[in-house]
């Protein structure tokens, strides 16, 4: 594969309370994600540079977007957010390349801009301790 921009994505679905996936591609303007590891520092005084164990993988992200509460769009999905802990299946897809994960979200915060825009930005965490996999 080539160098790519991120125009195009193919895939945003998040699953609904009710545990069915739903395209809010349309609704997301931008999202960010993270696959960190943790890391153990294990030096010992023998050592004069840092020596480090990778230990347990994590998964997070916050999908950005517009307001829509038609039916089975972005409010639909998380709109239960605040009064639900059910954990969410999100997939993203882009170039081919998938990476799906059952996240927990911890807030549905709306804000209504100067310009009068309605936004969200949903943050959300892994929440099955499966290691986040680029398939």
């Amino acid at each position: 594969m080539a160098k790519e921009s991120g125009l195009g994505w193919t895939t945003c679905s998040v699953d609904d309370s009710g545990g069915t996936a739903r395209a809010i591609k349309n609704d997301i303007t931008n999202l960010e994600f993270a696959t960190p590891r943790a890391v153990q520092d294990v030096t010992g005084i023998d050592k004069s540079a840092m020596e480090r164990l990778l230990l347990l993988a994590d998964f997070s992200v916050t999908l950005n977007g517009v307001f829509n509460d038609a039916a089975n769009q972005s409010h639909d999905v998380f709109k239960t957010v605040p009064s639900t802990s059910v954990a969410r299946t999100v997939t993203l897809t882009v170039s081919g390349q998938t990476l799906a994960n059952e996240v927990l979200f911890t807030d549905y915060p709306l804000t209504r801009a100067d310009d009068g825009a309605l936004t969200f930005a949903v943050p959300g965490v892994l929440s099955d301790g499966t290691v986040p996999t680029w398939a």
